[in-house]
């Protein structure tokens, strides 16, 4: 069935169905947000804070950003229900040149090159199942083929593309589930494997910088929530729907999160989960053996394809939107029989497969990644702001409870963990906001062109 022109729809919006339900929405939120990051982050964040509670308090802190996020974009999609999520936002409550710039990150830093990253490590666990070593243009060909496939998957069309999210999704939660519950276990019968934390001096200045050096993984691996606004034209009743499962979604991450990370710092020790770059494979391998350290490669194999299933089904629809307005390719706009937008998914999975291809890598792309979407995040924010100046509330209108003090909050911590990463990580930061900035004079190349003769 077609959708029918609304008042806020574009007339190529229109043609996108409308067939995501309330838990096709709070498995695209959960799956955008539950990647790799989870079972390799918290040795990172525990080489920043070294006790079990600011370990933990670093990954609540960040479950409250991501919280305070999702309320902002729950407000943000039940006032506008077009597919693009934050350049939506950005284009009608700012300016289009702003839109325009996040949109061009979105292609060539945030979305495309952690799908790239992910990629890879998808590939290398692949080979660590077979009990291969994989070489750096090995692991390249088989993340490609991954990213290739996962491209045709959602050119099929959009329930194609979320029957596969959805089965992964729940697939990489099983795993999830398998590792907290053998954590526990482990943990009560083998009290001599975690090692006792160290409690190191520090003045109040550095213990701050070391929290806010910690919030960055903790945010990257909570990253992911927005996707979800992407695809707002093509999900039923989205005023309603999306808002719930943005909340719904962000609550679940944050107890998975909780759970996996409560279960690496008991069964680890502080110490040792500082230690260890795979501390779910380290926890699973003091349970089970080898048999123990394959299986969880299989979890982290399902978790990252899901994500890539993910990112391919949500994001194209901000380059569609993009092309929309006559500021992008137009062949970005084209629908093919399925309604989903075939040009704007091929070319994100071709840019993904490139970078994979020239050997980009992931601990490169954490750093300089966050570094420019939590300036976006900040932005969208703001948008909030400007929304409620212009537009009245309505009885099916979101809002953010709270507020100012949530947004503010918000705004405040995107402001802390970009501080941390121009202080720990300027060069990443100095690369990708050079990239985002090249997205200036490309607005006004095609700005120009949209502009009909006089």
């Amino acid at each position: 069935m077609i959708a029918t022109a609304t008042s806020n729809q574009t007339p190529s919006e229109a043609h996108l169905a409308r067939r995501l339900n309330l838990f096709d929405a709070t498995m695209i939120v959960m799956g955008g947000i539950i990647g790799a990051g989870i079972f390799t982050n918290p040795y990172v964040v525990a080489q920043q804070v070294h006790t079990p509670v600011l370990i933990l308090g670093a990954w609540v802190v960040g479950g409250l950003i991501a919280l305070a996020g999702a309320f902002i974009y729950a407000e943000l999609s039940s006032q506008v229900t077009e597919s693009g999520g934050q350049y939506v936002y950005l284009r009608d409550a700012m300016h289009p040149l702003v839109a325009f710039v996040y949109g061009w990150s979105l292609l060539f830093v945030i979305q495309t090159g952690g799908m790239a990253a992910v990629a890879l490590i998808f590939a290398n666990h692949v080979f660590e199942l077979a009990g291969a070593t994989a070489s750096e243009f090995s692991a390249a060909l088989l993340g490609s083929a991954a990213l290739a496939v996962l491209t045709i998957v959602n050119c099929i069309g959009v329930r194609a593309g979320t029957v596969t999210q959805n089965v992964f999704m729940i697939l990489k939660l099983v795993a999830i589930a398998a590792l907290v519950i053998i954590g526990l276990a482990l943990g009560r019968s083998s009290a001599s494997v975690t090692t006792a934390s160290i409690v190191h001096s520090s003045t109040t200045w550095q213990a701050l910088i070391a929290f806010g050096a910690a919030l960055i993984p903790a945010q990257f691996a909570y990253g992911g929530w927005q996707t979800a606004c992407f695809v707002a034209g093509e999900v039923r009743e989205p005023k309603k729907t999306l808002p719930r499962g943005l909340l719904l979604g962000v609550i679940g991450v944050i107890v998975v999160y909780l759970s996996v990370n409560y279960v690496c710092v008991h069964v680890l020790g502080a110490d040792g989960l500082a230690q260890t770059k795979t501390p779910a494979s380290a926890v699973m391998r003091l349970a089970l053996g080898n048999k123990g350290g394959r299986l969880i490669a299989a979890g982290i194999a399902i978790s990252t394809i899901g994500f890539l299933s993910q990112s391919m089904l949500t994001a194209p629809r901000v380059y569609f939107a993009m092309a929309d307005d006559g500021l992008f390719f137009k062949k970005l706009a084209w629908l093919n029989s399925a309604r989903v937008p075939a040009f704007a998914i091929a070319l994100q999975g071709a840019l993904a497969i490139l970078i994979a291809l020239v050997a980009s890598k992931y601990e490169q792309i954490l750093n300089y990644v966050v570094s420019v979407d939590v300036v976006f995040f900040a932005l969208s924010a703001a948008c909030v702001f400007v929304f409620r100046k212009r537009r009245a509330s309505t009885t099916d209108t979101f809002r953010i409870p709270g507020h100012p003090l949530t947004t503010l909050f918000f705004i405040a911590a995107c402001a802390v963990i970009t501080f941390s990463l121009l202080y720990k990580f300027p060069m990443n930061s100095a690369i990708s906001l050079s990239i985002m900035l090249l997205g200036i004079p490309a607005y006004f190349v095609w700005a120009r062109k949209s502009v009909p003769p006089a």
